[in-house]
């Protein structure tokens, strides 16, 4: 309540699903900033289209639940609410470190070592 603008990036887990709610968005003064670059479950979008409805809070969201948003949703066409594409990794510095990446990994998988970054096993 003691904040403008509130930016989120958290992991969503059972934890922080639908942490930013009704009661979180309440609490938040009148023409505060609520910015989403987590996922789109941490925030309840009921909850979210109603705050933001009412003129009562602006929202910034790259992403968004359900998503993609539907085309006929209503925060498309809430003022005070921008929708941009969560890109965050498409930058001129990723290609780059992508290629040096892949490198790294066949000259690892030639050499019978393993690969790093291993996200599930084989």
């Amino acid at each position: 309540p003691e904040h403008d603008i509130v930016i989120v990036g958290v992991p969503l887990s059972d934890s922080t699903r639908h942490l930013i709610d009704d009661r979180f968005l309440a609490a938040m003064p009148d023409g505060a900033l609520m910015v989403n670059v987590a996922r789109g479950p941490v925030a309840d979008t009921d909850a979210l289209v109603k705050h933001t409805g009412a003129g009562r809070i602006r929202a910034a969201l790259d992403v968004t639940d359900p998503e993609p948003l539907p085309q006929d949703h209503p925060l498309w066409r809430t003022p005070g609410v921008i929708i941009s594409p969560h890109v965050g990794g498409a930058s001129s510095a990723m290609r780059p470190r992508m290629g040096k990446l892949l490198q790294r990994q066949i000259e690892l998988m030639l050499a019978d070592e393993p690969p790093v970054n291993v996200v599930l096993g084989g």
